[in-house]
């Protein structure tokens, strides 16, 4: 920008090729302040306005913020200019030199020109290639260009084709560099829509239906919200938000204005989850070792566990995993020990979706004595075969065919609120009641089995199956709670004797405040505590009573 007394950068340049600097902003409150050329460095840091003056306008004096304002004021007073906000994406590097990426459709010709390969021609393919590594130079090589892998392949660069211009055939070199990543991820919910059409990105139909604009908008969205059409719901971490979203994002809008799409944003709700973190190790250095090849020595009588790593103390602490941290977990192992069941079971049961949670391999011998204990209630382990029997839900025990409607209502209710840890929770205390049993209902296990599909649908499906039943659960419906059975026909009342919890006892739901307050005040623990009379009594029927002794 050629401001020498405000940049470093530009104040080296200036000094080696000595050309003038000036001073435009000087520190506030210093008075013999002798300027950048004086000091042998420039002045980064806000202040004030000096040496910014003419005979139409002067900033001197002023701060930073208040001299951009007035001079951009003066400068859209004369018409010679005007303020604006400029908005920096970040890291949208969107060609690159590698192999690996969408090749552009673009030829260039002999004259330099670039022209778009027509429809015709597409999709543009990646050559085979017997290397795409990335090319190396000496440090004291300053002459050298840099090579992208696809520039070897010299008879896929340098082309003769007709563009269907009307010029014939003509000589043309292929770009080499390639798209990166962000070209796909951009806008791949699109191409969901409608993965087989041959002749556009998604047909306009097929768009509106599945992401157009709804007659509602979201959900807790504000009074007036319009919705804008997008994809219902996006979870992703924080990357997701702060990068690919954004991207999306602006290629979605792209699209939208140039009326390929009726949907204005690419997703109408975004879910961020937390990380999922495991132990990493530094050395003295405090590089970041291979936490794979640490090795743990328990602490003696209570002491902390050491950590050692080629034989050299190391620290460990936790952090998302990662190549970075050098502590990455392949669930490859637990497939192979566990199933892919067990490792979606442990990692939704890890805790509450939107938090960052420590990883613990250990740990998940828990969801495998779930599923364990499930297979078990259906299926025979001796005879391997089906252990349930038909009763009917009205013959179920009372308590038991609560528990069943509650956890049928409470694991509806924590799907939707992406509270899978919660509803595998309630699906472990409902097993384990069927497991006391001595021939497990069929209308008790199978709406069990239902609700078990979203987090572990192969063994689900395999009970289904076992139990008489066809076709895959992911198709099936989900149990409806009977609302019925959720009215609490008792409740325990907490009774207090100032304050403090003294007693308990189960009370009906409709019970009257006349009626509680004179069976709490005739319990035997309130009668002791209110010999010398009472003060007063606060009644909250049917959960609370507070007694409040002389």
């Amino acid at each position: 920008m050629a401001v020498p007394a405000g940049d470093q950068r530009d104040y080296d340049y200036a000094t080696e090729f000595e050309l003038p600097i000036v001073d435009v902003i000087a520190p506030v409150g210093v008075s013999d302040w002798p300027g950048t050329v004086a000091l042998g460095h420039s002045f980064t840091e806000a202040g004030v306005a000096i040496n910014s003056s003419n005979d139409d306008v002067s900033l001197d004096g002023l701060g930073t913020v208040e001299a951009k304002a007035r001079i951009t004021a003066y400068l859209q007073d004369k018409g010679i200019g005007r303020g604006t906000v400029n908005y920096r994406l970040r890291d949208w590097l969107f060609s690159r030199q590698r192999y690996w990426g969408e090749p552009f459709p673009v030829v260039w010709d002999e004259d330099g020109v670039a022209h778009s390969l027509p429809d015709s021609m597409l999709p543009l393919t990646l050559p085979d290639v017997p290397d795409y590594s990335p090319k190396t130079y000496d440090p004291e090589d300053s002459g050298s260009e840099p090579e992208p892998p696809l520039s070897r392949v010299s008879e896929w660069v340098n082309v003769e084709l007709d563009l269907g211009d009307g010029r014939g055939v003509r000589r043309f070199r292929r770009e080499t560099n390639t798209m990166p990543n962000w070209a796909g991820s951009c806008w791949y919910y699109l191409r969901y829509l409608d993965p087989t059409n041959s002749e556009a990105l998604v047909d306009p139909d097929n768009e509106r239906y599945w992401i157009g604009p709804q007659a509602n908008p979201v959900p807790g969205a504000p009074a007036g919200t319009r919705d804008p059409g997008g994809v219902d719901l996006y979870v992703g971490g924080v990357e997701h938000a702060v990068l690919h979203l954004l991207y999306a994002r602006f290629w979605h809008k792209v699209l939208f204005d140039l009326g390929h799409l009726s949907s204005e944003e690419p997703f109408r709700t975004y879910f961020s989850q937390g990380y999922i973190q495991a132990p990493a190790f530094t050395d003295e250095r405090g590089q970041y070792v291979q936490a794979e090849e640490v090795v743990e020595t328990p602490g003696v009588h209570g002491a902390e566990a050491t950590f050692t790593w080629q034989g050299q103390p190391v620290k460990r602490e936790f952090g998302k995993i990662g190549k970075s941290l050098k502590n990455m977990v392949s669930p490859d192992e637990m497939y192979a020990v566990y199933g892919a069941d067990t490792f979606r079971i442990y990692e939704m049961s890890m805790g509450p979706l939107e938090l960052s949670k420590p990883w613990e391999t250990r740990a998940v011998v828990g969801s495998a004595r779930f599923l364990q204990r499930l297979w078990r209630n259906v299926v025979d382990e001796i005879t391997g075969e089906c252990r349930v029997v038909e009763l009917a839900e009205t013959d179920l025990d009372p308590a038991l065919r609560t528990l069943l409607h509650k956890t049928i209502a409470g694991v509806r209710e924590d799907y939707a609120g992406l509270r899978f840890n919660t509803a595998i929770a309630k699906l472990i205390e409902l097993n384990n009641a069927v497991t006391k049993l001595p021939a497990p209902p069929r209308s008790l296990v199978e709406p069990l089995v239902q609700m078990v599909a979203p987090v572990a649908p192969h063994i689900a499906d395999e009970l289904w199956e076992r139990m008489g039943r066809s076709g895959s659960l992911a198709l099936g419906p989900f149990p409806v709670a009977d609302l019925a059975l959720l009215v609490e026909d008792t409740v325990t009342c907490v009774i207090q004797i100032k304050g403090k919890v003294r007693d308990r006892v189960d009370v009906p739901a409709d019970i009257s405040e006349s009626d509680l307050r004179e069976l709490v005040l005739a319990r035997e623990k309130v009668l002791a505590a209110t010999a010398d009379g009472i003060r007063t009594v606060i009644v909250r029927p049917p959960s609370l009573v507070n007694v409040v002794p002389m």
